[in-house]
């Protein structure tokens, strides 16, 4: 037990920037690929981890301030400090039995691979942390050890089906194949997503409001450093800074939005040839099986609407803390909401305007989370001595994740019968949210072009994110490229299969022009490029 104990210290101590790449590079090898590429791909990814750790916390650190100068203009003094999730997780560590969980979540792994009930391999080891608190937390609200466990292993077997369901959404938004967020902030989707469901009944939420359509239509203005800039300057002006120091927030933030996709694709650099050797991998030992790479969440931090969600999320996390009745926690250390944006990024195909919407209806759930939650954490860091914690006060995490998961699991192994009903509603939604997102169209295929009002959304997902959606307009042309081609197998098509695929409409609305393929026969298309 005790040379467990020491192994887990030590994977502690390199801390995930280290571990993980480590991980990966190990994977790389057992794949086939060789050294050089291995070591790279993984030396890439530690510096692609470190990299966003660095812009993460400098965003975090521009702004935690911004909010604690806007609650000093409201007047608003609350008695549970919010360490936010790094404290929380500092503290989570210091657990006796925190060694225990890294066995636990291998086996769970492993067995769920081995009978084909899951497709994800988590190699994110150093979020082993939350499966730890969540512990805690249960073992305090029933009193055994067992019931903590248990429901510690329900949130892994929750995760690792999470990590199927997001993967190709994942591929979609990032480009990056194989890989996928097995991340317990992901789970909060199973409440979001009824919500969703009501959004899809206005047609305003039916619109694509990613980065990318934002920046056709606003032009200059929607590019991610102006939008840092802007948003940066007004909550400069929102929390009492005079023009100086608000134009100063306004270039930090412009600076971490423009950062941001940069450092993203070094996980694409990094991920694409590990997950391709993987692929192959699997496909000469387990009769073409997938396995999906399970990541922590960085690889989604590329998306600017992740992070124009959550700083405007900022002053309406303190708005809601001033004015719920019984909330007892200021945000400050956790006002950069991820437990909350990862999901709707996932959920919403990255729709800006949906995302919002939903962050808005749902903040009073992670506060009321932070304030129900903060009598545990504090005994939590009393016990372990790992924060010193002044008489009369509380800790607690303003954006607390799962609290919905750790609120209803928690309360109905405490023998509570509500929360048993609860349990069931959950895993219900679960189960209604896993099928959504696995017939769902892929985000760049999900909402109605602007101006083309007749495009229907597709009931299953689309492969290739080059396929064009046919208008009902009967001027527009379907164009084939070859760039559609990229990638495709056709050694095992026959000329007379290919040529049933390869056609392209004429500008004659009433036909079309087929193009064969033994129209080729004979061409000599050496030195031809793209």
């Amino acid at each position: 037990m005790q040379v467990l104990q020491s192994i887990v210290q030590w994977v502690l101590n390199l801390g995930a920037n280290v571990f993980v790449p480590l991980v990966m590079f190990i994977i790389g090898m057992i794949a086939g690929l060789k050294f050089k590429k291995s070591f790279v791909a993984a030396l890439t990814l530690g510096v692609a981890f470190s990299g966003m750790t660095l812009v993460v916390n400098y965003m975090t650190s521009v702004i935690t301030p911004a909010a604690k100068a806007m609650s000093k203009a409201i007047h608003v003094s609350l008695t549970a400090t919010d360490l936010g999730w790094t404290g929380v997780a500092a503290v989570t560590w210091t657990s006796k039995v925190a060694f225990l969980f890294f066995p636990l979540l291998l086996v769970v792994n492993f067995i769920m691979l081995a009978l084909n009930w899951t497709k994800t391999l988590n190699v994110d080891m150093w979020n082993v942390w939350n499966k730890i608190f969540t512990y805690v937390l249960v073992y305090y609200m029933s009193g055994s050890m067992l019931f903590g466990f248990l429901v510690a292993t329900l949130q892994i077997v929750f995760e690792l089906k999470a990590g199927d369901m997001w993967q190709k959404t994942i591929k979609d938004l990032t480009g990056i194949p194989g890989v996928t967020v097995p991340h317990f902030i992901t789970l909060f989707a199973v409440l979001l997503n009824p919500l969703n469901k009501i959004l899809d009944f206005i047609p305003f939420f039916n619109k694509p409001f990613d980065a990318e359509h934002m920046q056709k239509k606003l032009g200059m203005w929607g590019r991610n450093d102006v939008m840092g800039f802007i948003i940066g300057i007004l909550l400069g002006f929102a929390g009492g800074y005079g023009l100086s120091k608000s134009l100063t927030l306004g270039v930090e933030a412009a600076c971490a939005m423009a950062l941001f996709p940069m450092i993203s694709k070094l996980f694409m650099e990094a991920l694409n040839p590990i997950a391709s050797a993987m692929g192959d991998f699997m496909k000469r030992h387990f009769k073409d099986r997938e396995v999906f790479i399970g990541v922590d969440w960085p690889i989604l931090a590329g998306r600017s609407e992740l992070w124009v969600t959550m700083i405007i999320l900022v002053p309406v996390e303190l708005l809601f803390a001033v004015i719920l009745p019984k909330n007892n926690v200021l945000p400050f250390a956790g006002i950069i909401n991820l437990s909350f944006a990862n999901a709707a990024l996932l959920l919403t195909g990255a729709n800006l305007m949906r995302m919002l919407a939903l962050g808005i209806i749902t903040t009073p759930i992670f506060l009321y989370g932070g304030t129900y939650f903060a009598p545990m954490i504090t005994k939590l860091a009393k016990t372990t001595h790992a924060v010193k914690v002044p008489a009369g006060s509380q800790i607690s995490w303003s954006t607390f994740e799962g609290p919905d998961f750790r609120f209803i699991f928690g309360n109905a192994f405490s023998g509570k019968w509500w929360a048993w009903v609860l349990v069931v509603v959950w895993i219900l939604g679960f189960i209604w949210l896993y099928r959504t997102m696995m017939k769902a169209p892929l985000p760049s295929q999900r909402y109605v072009v602007a101006g083309n009002t007749n495009v229907a959304v597709a009931d299953s997902p689309i492969e290739s994110t080059n396929s064009v959606t046919t208008s009902a307009s009967t001027d527009a042309y379907k164009k084939m490229s070859l760039n559609d081609l990229d990638g495709q197998d056709f050694s095992h098509k026959t000329k007379s299969t290919l040529n049933k695929t390869v056609n392209t409409k004429s500008s004659n609305t009433d036909g079309y022009k087929n193009m064969n393929l033994d129209d080729l026969d004979g061409q000599d298309f050496k030195g031809k490029h793209k």
